[in-house]
């Protein structure tokens, strides 16, 4: 068993606190993300507990830079790093436990995870969280959403710790949902989850999510370098059909591709960067715009730094 081992370490102008997790200067990020690209952290925190994760924030002077990941799905980190303090929330805040039909999880834990737990205690409704990658923390962000049901669908309320470290109760109607949305401070950690389900046959369960498992294999890249689905469905439209009649199929950049198997899914065929993937994706939206004149809107969350020579703004998007 791996022990906690208290860190202090020193950023320009500022010594950060000492902590019961671990904190790591200069770390590696490709590791912790699905692409397997991306810059250095300045400093890396993956905290022993939510109380550890308070304290710590509660030490920080307003305006610090934090940046929050969890399992590493659905972002992007950029080639040259991330400023500040990235604070990496994993199994330790993972948990998992029932209260009657709902299910209380931690910000830490898989949204694969949390499927099977409920399958195991004949809690169904919550099938759709195995179509899913990346951990519940991510999830309640951005309102996440798989085979016709979203995070919204079955949340009752979740727990955040605000810029100074004090915990809060959000209740679902107070999250400010929408697609691919949600209106909570973005400086705000979420650190917990209540889930509805209701109660059903653990083989029914099972079988629902074995299904749903099958069909991600045949139509989506699920077992490549990839970060999940790259951009976001405009309204009444279908944002893999728009990048397939704009010709992106295949389309390469360094070693970033648009994925044959689903246009929506850029994948790192092997030594691809950050800027590859990034560059990739805003060809697609140039191509996508031209032939259609709807600009996608990234799903991925892109953070951190650029090398320089990098162009992230399209001259042709309004919104950039």
């Amino acid at each position: 068993m791996s022990r906690s081992v208290a860190v202090s370490t020193t950023l320009p102008n500022f010594a950060l606190p000492t902590v019961r997790g671990r904190l790591t200067a200069r770390a590696p990020t490709a590791g912790h993300t699905w692409f397997g690209v991306g810059g250095a952290a300045d400093t890396l925190f993956e905290p022993a507990d939510r109380a550890d994760l308070a304290a710590f924030l509660a030490a920080l002077p307003a305006g610090f830079p934090i940046t929050v990941i969890g399992g590493g799905a659905n972002v992007l980190v950029r080639d040259g790093g991330i400023a500040g303090v990235t604070i990496r929330l994993a199994r330790r805040l993972g948990g998992l436990a029932t209260e009657g039909d709902e299910i209380i999880v931690g910000a830490g834990a898989r949204h694969l995870s949390i499927a099977h737990f409920g399958a195991a205690n004949g809690i169904a409704g919550l099938e759709f969280l195995s179509g899913i990658p990346g951990t519940i923390g991510g999830g309640l962000r951005m309102n996440a959403g798989a085979y016709g049901h979203e995070i919204s669908d079955v949340l009752v309320s979740a727990e955040a710790l605000d810029h100074a470290g004090r915990q809060h109760v959000i209740l679902r109607d107070a999250m400010g949902f929408s697609y691919r949305h949600c209106a909570v401070d973005s400086g705000w950690v979420f650190v917990e989850a209540r889930l509805r389900g209701k109660r059903g046959d653990p083989v029914a369960i099972a079988r629902e999510m074995a299904e749903i498992r099958v069909m991600r294999e045949a139509t989506q890249p699920i077992r490549t370098r990839t970060g999940g689905s790259t951009f976001k469905n405009p309204p009444g439209q279908s944002a893999w059909r728009l990048i397939d009649a704009a010709g992106c199929r295949g389309l390469r950049r360094g070693g970033a591709m648009v994925s044959p198997v689903h246009v929506n899914f850029l994948i790192n065929t092997g030594g691809a960067t950050a800027a590859d993937l990034e560059g990739l994706g805003e060809e697609v939206r140039r191509r996508v715009f031209e032939n259609s004149g709807v600009v996608l809107d990234w799903e991925i969350r892109r953070i951190g730094r650029h090398l320089p020579g990098f162009e992230p703004a399209a001259p042709w998007d309004e919104s950039a």
